[in-house]
Parts: C-alpha cells; sequence; structure tokens
C-alpha cells in the first residue's frame, strides 16, 4: 500500500462504545486500509462499534463489502455495529443493495451513542 491507499481514520473510545471515523472516499485501493482499522478496533471486542460516516462522500462495492465483513466480524464477537451520519449517496447503496435492513443505521453519532 502507498500513501493513496490510506485512508484517515480517527478513533475514539467511549464507555465500552468504539467510534471509528473514515475521512474520504472509500474505494477499491482504500477499503483495506479502512479494513485494519476496523479489525484493530474489534480486536478489542468493544460492545458497541459505531462508524461515522460524515466525512465519506464515496463508497464503492468494495467500502461495503468491508463494512460487510466487519459486521460478520461483530456478530462473532456478540457485538454490534451502527452506521452513522451516512451522505445521500453513501446511504443510497445501502438501500438499492438493501444492507439498509442489515444494518443499523441511525441519523448522527449523538443518536447511534444512545442506541
Amino acid at each position: 500500500m502507498n500513501d493513496t491507499d490510506q485512508i484517515e481514520v480517527t478513533t475514539e473510545v467511549l464507555e465500552g462504545t468504539t467510534i471509528i471515523k473514515p475521512i474520504g472516499e472509500i474505494d477499491l485501493s482504500r477499503a483495506p486500509s479502512l479494513r485494519h482499522h476496523l479489525n484493530e478496533a474489534q480486536a478489542a471486542k468493544p460492545g458497541t462499534l459505531v462508524i461515522d460516516l460524515a466525512e465519506v462522500p464515496y463508497m464503492d462495492s468494495s467500502g461495503v463489502a468491508t463494512l460487510v465483513e466487519a459486521m460478520q466480524i461483530a456478530r462473532r464477537n456478540k457485538s454490534r455495529i451502527i452506521l452513522c451520519s451516512m451522505q445521500e449517496r453513501v446511504k443510497s447503496i445501502f438501500e438499492i443493495a438493501r444492507l439498509d435492513a442489515v444494518f443499523t443505521i441511525v441519523e448522527n453519532r449523538e443518536i447511534a451513542l444512545e442506541t
């Protein structure tokens, strides 16, 4: 991976909830970097993993697959994933693929932390 393949990700832990916030487009070249950050967060087996997508203007199928993989890991760990703050372009991908019925998707971070 070179620098253009990296995605900036912030991680925050609040009372047993880990919040991951990727910044930038998630495409085929950047999905492995996001996967790495998600795997690191899930290694600690948080009760809830919130993925804040406010700063993700675009996500292709590899990004979606990365989140599906994270969901599968969460289920094995008996934890849960909440997606929040999706931009319309990203949200429409989840709706078209009917993944909005699989993932818990909420409007913003505050709601995610209360859920």
